[in-house]
């Protein structure tokens, strides 16, 4: 059995996350000893680990809410949990898209700056060195 600080250790997700998110009905089996204090058993971890997941791609609590909801029911909700899961995946590759194009403007412009660097040049990048070309153009 974990407390709530070494499942936030060992998940890394912090105390407060864990503690809102089992007051959210997260956790279904989370028990409590008997200073009141939340002990999370191995299978408790699965659970934190699948709601860190869909939190990490914007599910939103309400929906994750569903998706635990729909475990609790057992194997009838199989299909419905699968499209959950499909459309998670979706939603989260296209985030890697997007993760994938804010790279390459970083990578481009990581070089950029060290060939500014290295020759010695004016950042024509800077959209202040931009506005300083076009005042001494007019």
């Amino acid at each position: 059995m974990y407390t709530i600080k070494e499942v936030a250790d060992k998940m890394d997700v912090s105390e407060h996350t864990l503690r809102f998110w089992a007051k959210s009905g997260l956790f279904p089996f989370v028990k409590r000893d008997k200073n009141n204090i939340r002990m999370f058993s191995d299978n408790d971890l699965e659970w934190v680990k699948i709601v860190k997941c869909l939190r990490s791609v914007g599910t939103e609590n309400k929906a994750i809410k569903r998706y635990i909801d729909l475990c609790l029911l057992g194997d009838s909700t199989v299909k419905e949990r699968y499209e959950i899961i499909q459309a998670t995946k979706h939603k989260a590759l296209k985030q890697m898209e997007e993760c994938k194009k804010q790279i390459d403007l970083l990578e481009f412009k990581e070089k950029f700056y060290q060939n500014v660097i290295n020759q010695n040049l004016k950042d024509t990048w800077n959209p202040m060195n931009k506005m300083e070309l076009q005042d001494a153009a007019v």
